[in-house]
Formats: C-alpha cells, structure tokens, sequence
C-alpha cells in the first residue's frame, strides 16, 4: 500500500498471469483444458500466479504452468483479462493460451490436483463463474489460428 499526499491510503493492484492450458486428448484426440486444484482455496481454477517484481507477465504465466501442473507449454494468443477483487484487493490477471506440449503433474503445496476436461466440462467446474468466459476466449482464438 502507498500513502498519496492527501493521506489517503489507496489499495494497489494485485498483477498476476497464468495460461488457459490445452492439448489433444492422447487418447481420443480431442481437445481438453487443464483445470488446477488449489487446496488452500478448495477451488479450481486455470494455473495462473502473482508477478514477480520486474517479470514480464507472459513469462509470469509460462512459469507458473510449469510450476503448478508440471507441463512445458507454447503460448499462443493473448487471451481477455481477468479483473477482480480477492481479500479486498484488486487483482488483474493476464492469461494465453497455451498449448501443453511436454510434461508430468507431480501434486504440490499449491496445487494437489489437475483435471483435463472438455471445453463444456471445464466450464462447469471452474470454481469462479467468470473464469468460464475464457473457455470461449480460448475456443476463438484456436478457431482464429487455424
């Protein structure tokens, strides 16, 4: 928090990123998201973090994929941004899609569990109603890239 000359104390912006994760179904090839489970939060949510101090968002998101679902993954379009209030703070998030291309989940502190669902699917389990908006987003820019 800063202290403007006024005195008033302003709250400041939570910065964060984090990728809308697909692949091809290895088994029916159709495509799937990646749906993370945050037991601290009991929620499920795309991978996404906090800034670090002087990170670039789009390498923000990249790490925290990697980080919270194991997965190396190849950003594509920018996908909307997300802005909202968590604990009484502003937080806007940065999100891509990504495209899973290597890896293995192993739970964490973090996350304990990852889902790969359909689009339809994915949609019905997040936790937060808005982040469903990006499961459209995401099915645009695939259709766009093609």
């Amino acid at each position: 928090m800063s202290t403007p000359r006024s005195g008033k104390t302003r709250t400041l912006t939570v910065r964060a990123a984090g990728c809308v994760l697909w692949r091809r179904s290895p088994v029916t090839g159709t495509l799937e998201l990646c749906l993370v489970h945050r037991p601290k939060y009991n929620d499920w949510s795309w991978p996404k973090g906090k800034l670090k101090r002087g990170e670039d968002p789009l390498v923000c998101a990249l790490r925290e994929v990697a980080e919270e679902t194991g997965h190396t993954a190849v950003p594509a379009a920018e996908l909307p941004t997300a802005r909202y209030l968590a604990n009484g703070r502003p937080k806007r998030v940065r999100y891509w899609a990504a495209e899973a291309v290597a890896g293995t989940f192993t739970p964490n502190d973090e996350v304990d569990r990852v889902l790969w669902l359909p689009p339809d699917a994915a949609r019905a389990h997040l936790t937060r109603p808005d982040d469903a908006d990006l499961v459209d987003a995401l099915l645009a820019a695939l259709r766009t890239s093609q």
